[in-house]
């Protein structure tokens, strides 16, 4: 029987195991984000067939609601940041991304509900799910880069 290299297995082991921490944070997104969209997607439903608001402003108001939910959920469990001195600057950013999120997301829905004549629930999920695999990218390495792991840690 060979001899197998020792530190080609370490590395072996290294290499695995940094892929599977990058898709535990791509599913733990996932789910945060699907968490905030069924947010999204009920408010949106109430306000436009319980309360008879037009879906683009129920829209709008759906979006808002479910921001602080997303934040939250990104910041703690999918980016393992748990700095407090940053959140400020964190949540600021956030909002600047969910607001040109929020542009892109009613547009979308607007030109699938108005033009392609596409049910304004499904077009929501359309839209969101295009806003969500490029905000990944941003969330990742611009907003939550130096994930915390430690509450202790506040610098």
């Amino acid at each position: 029987m060979p001899r197998i290299n020792q530190p080609f297995l370490s590395m072996n082991y290294l290499s695995v195991l940094y892929c599977n921490k990058k898709i535990v944070k791509v599913v733990k997104y996932l789910t945060a984000g699907g968490s905030a969209a069924v947010v999204n997607l009920f408010i949106l439903y109430v306000l436009t067939e319980g309360f008879h608001v037009w879906y683009l402003y129920s829209a709008v108001l759906a979006f808002f609601c479910a921001l602080g939910f997303s934040f939250l959920l990104q910041k703690l469990w999918t980016f393992q940041d748990f700095s407090v001195k940053k959140i400020s600057n964190q949540a600021f950013l956030y909002l600047v991304i969910a607001l040109f999120n929020l542009l892109v997301n009613t547009s979308i829905l607007y030109f699938l509900v108005e033009y392609v004549r596409v049910w304004y629930l499904f077009s929501q999920i359309i839209a969101g799910l295009i806003v969500a695999s490029y905000s990944f990218f941003v969330y990742n390495f611009f907003i939550f880069k130096n994930g915390v792991k430690s509450q202790n840690i506040d610098s």
